[in-house]
């Protein structure tokens, strides 16, 4: 027997997976995880029994519900979906995956829709944070055609305007949880920073690398991950984050110079491997640290004067901008908002089968497919 559950597949960004409503999953963390790793196809390297893409920006869920706080309209509960590894991690937050929340929301009755733009409150529960996404709804319905293009993307999209309201210490309370702008573990130079996404960013320079490397060199270098992993150990434990093996944060930037134009050129770990693109939260969290005078990537970015800055992180597959606005001078100066331009698109809708044996659903599936 098997258990048929609603979901949709979309694109978010960068990354794709899919989007469920809570109340078609199990109540409890444990109980989803089973749901998500059967759904998902994990622990296996190809996901062939399930719909995971083989890859972690195709292994990624995203959980949402109506949300009762007076600031919100809906809640997304992101997950990323080990591969190889039977474990489903609930801490990190996604904002590629959040891009597609707001018509994921739209879509499915949990926001009404508006004539010409639609702004849809989420709650991000990973992080604790407020995010306030526009979509584009002209006669009141979600619009997936237009002429914005994101690299790491085929092709162009609508916009979605995705504003970051309450971003600093989003796992340690701290934007520098070391209390330093720049730490040094087995030598090398750091600066922890917990904007959006708990980071450790180093100088490439002093990995041995040059910083402008393509995804695939970069996963080619096992001395590099070998240099890389233990300063992450150390570094977490500094940042109050405690023993991170086996755990997806914090995550690894290398900082580099801006080759083509832009302000600073980032590779973003996940952490076992480089992203293709560059994750938003990561992107927010690097631009926050671009601003921080003396920080490894302020060292070598291309900054301007604030508060409002214009940041453009270049990565393997081109750029990621984020509009960075900010209170403060100097090691003081903390973003009080940080806005990205993502798009997103419906994929297909329909029904996810699992086994009865992982979860028997909230009641029997009557799907003919489901016996």
């Amino acid at each position: 027997m098997q258990t048929a559950i609603p979901c949709v597949l979309m694109r978010g960004g960068t990354s794709k997976g899919p989007y469920f409503h809570a109340s078609d999953l199990p109540a409890d963390r444990d109980g989803i995880a089973r749901v998500l790793m059967a759904a998902m196809g994990s622990p296996d390297a190809r996901q062939i029994d399930g719909i995971g893409g083989a890859d972690f920006v195709t292994s990624k869920v995203a959980i949402v519900s109506p949300s009762d706080r007076d600031d919100a309209d809906v809640n997304y509960l992101f997950a990323q979906v080990q591969i190889e590894d039977d474990f489903v991690d609930f801490n990190p937050p996604c904002g590629n995956i959040l891009s597609g929340i707001g018509p994921f929301a739209i879509e499915t009755g949990l926001v009404k829709a508006q004539d010409g733009k639609t702004l849809v409150r989420i709650y991000h529960e990973n992080i604790s944070a407020l995010i306030e996404s526009v979509v584009d709804t002209p006669g009141g319905q979600v619009n997936y055609v237009g002429d914005t293009a994101i690299d790491g993307v085929p092709g162009t999209s609508a916009p979605i305007v995705l504003n970051w309201l309450n971003i600093v210490g989003s796992k340690t309370g701290k934007m520098l949880p070391t209390g330093n702008v720049v730490d040094v573990i087995d030598g090398v130079s750091i600066t922890c920073v917990d904007v959006a996404m708990p980071m450790v960013l180093m100088k490439a320079e002093d990995l041995g690398v040059s910083g402008n490397e393509s995804k695939e060199e970069l996963e080619a270098n096992d001395a590099l991950f070998a240099k890389m992993e233990p300063i992450r150990l150390k570094a977490s434990e500094m940042m109050g984050l405690g023993d991170a093996r086996g755990k997806v944060i914090p995550k690894i930037g290398i900082m580099s110079a801006p080759r083509n134009g832009g302000t600073i050129t980032s590779r973003y770990f996940t952490p076992k491997t480089c992203h293709s693109a560059h994750a938003g939260t990561g992107a927010l969290c690097v631009s926050t640290a671009c601003v921080v005078p003396g920080s490894v990537a302020n060292q070598v970015a291309n900054i301007g004067d604030g508060p409002v800055y214009p940041v453009v992180i270049e990565h393997p597959t081109g750029q990621i901008e984020v509009q960075l606005e900010t209170e403060g001078t100097g090691t003081d100066i903390k973003p009080v908002k940080g806005g990205l331009i993502r798009t997103a698109r419906w994929l297909f809708e329909g029904k996810v089968f699992i086994p009865a044996s992982v979860w028997e659903g909230h009641q029997k599936a009557t799907d003919p497919k489901a016996a």
